[in-house]
């Protein structure tokens, strides 16, 4: 008698957003929380285009950063979807301005297809690469550690202790 063995294959869970028609996602255990914007954004004088400010998240002051300004994309008005989804980097905590959050999806790691050279948008540096969901959806996945290079997160940390 010959016994089957199987592996189970390794899964990721996704918090999918939108920023315009496009669909991005980060690892569930990169994701804090997910708030709307509904208290006030105070600017930071000389902080890089891209940070809106800072808000202070239940005494922790965190950078909030508009994806879409950093991505080059154009940037719209903050709407009724509109929510920041704080995120842990490098160990800091840093916002990121979306258009919407979508859902939370489980996928298989071998479905995680290499990142385009050209994206849509997107420098691809930023992209660690791209699920096809339910045959029909494809879903850009960032690399948070590119997204803000060494830098930039430096300047947000500088930026937080001056506040």
């Amino acid at each position: 008698m010959t016994e089957k063995v199987q592996t189970q294959e390794e899964v990721k869970q996704l918090v999918i957003f939108k920023l315009g028609d496009e669909e991005f996602a980060v690892d569930i255990l990169q994701a804090k929380e997910i708030e709307k914007i509904d208290q006030g954004i105070t600017r930071v004088p000389k902080a890089p285009i891209f940070v809106e400010g800072v808000i202070n998240l239940r005494g922790v002051i965190v950078p909030i950063v508009d994806l879409r300004k950093r991505f080059g994309l154009v940037v719209r008005p903050v709407g009724h979807d509109t929510r920041v989804i704080i995120v842990e980097v490098n160990s800091n905590l840093i916002g990121m301005v979306v258009d919407s959050v979508a859902e939370v999806c489980r996928i298989n790691v071998s479905e995680i297809n290499l990142a385009p050279e050209l994206a849509k948008g997107v420098d691809a540096c930023f992209l660690s690469g791209v699920v096809k969901l339910n045959n029909n959806r494809l879903i850009v996945l960032l690399n948070l550690e590119r997204a803000l290079s060494t830098e930039e997160a430096k300047e947000l940390v500088v930026a937080n202790l001056e506040v």
